[in-house]
């Protein structure tokens, strides 16, 4: 097949597999007229590029896959420098994850906070003389 059905079957652009081949990634075969040519192999390897970009991985971090399904492997994630990848991905999600779990933990520490602040100043309003609490946006509570 020419570069533009691979494109459109592969659900991209001739450009990205234009840069594909730039880097290495989707092989570079020209027919007797001088056009690109793929395979069935070649929509396999844009497949599982995307799949794992969809999940995301940088384009370098793909490389191992398309090696191992250019190496005749039925799938890309079976060989040993697939598998390091996934291990490698997986400790930077897990790393992530704990970030995320720290900022969360501020977050709501702070929203408690400020909701004590907020039933402080309306409890102080009920008094008579007590400050009438303000929203920052420009208008009272009440």
């Amino acid at each position: 097949m020419r570069i533009g059905e691979l494109a459109a079957r592969a659900g991209t652009t001739t450009r990205t597999l234009r840069y594909y081949e730039s880097r290495g990634l989707l092989p570079a075969r020209r027919g007797s007229n001088g056009y690109r040519t793929y395979d069935e192999d070649d929509l396999k390897l844009l497949r599982q590029i995307r799949t794992l970009q969809d999940f995301g991985f940088e384009l370098e971090e793909t490389r191992p896959f398309v090696e191992c399904l250019r190496a005749g492997h039925p799938e890309g994630d079976v060989c040993p420098a697939s598998l390091a990848v996934y291990r490698r991905k997986l400790g930077e999600l897990d790393a992530l994850i704990g970030e995320l779990q720290a900022v969360r933990a501020q977050v709501g520490e702070q929203l408690l906070k400020a909701e004590a602040a907020r039933d402080e100043l309306a409890a102080g309003a009920e008094v008579p003389g007590g400050p009438e609490p303000v929203c920052e946006l420009g208008g009272r509570t009440r």
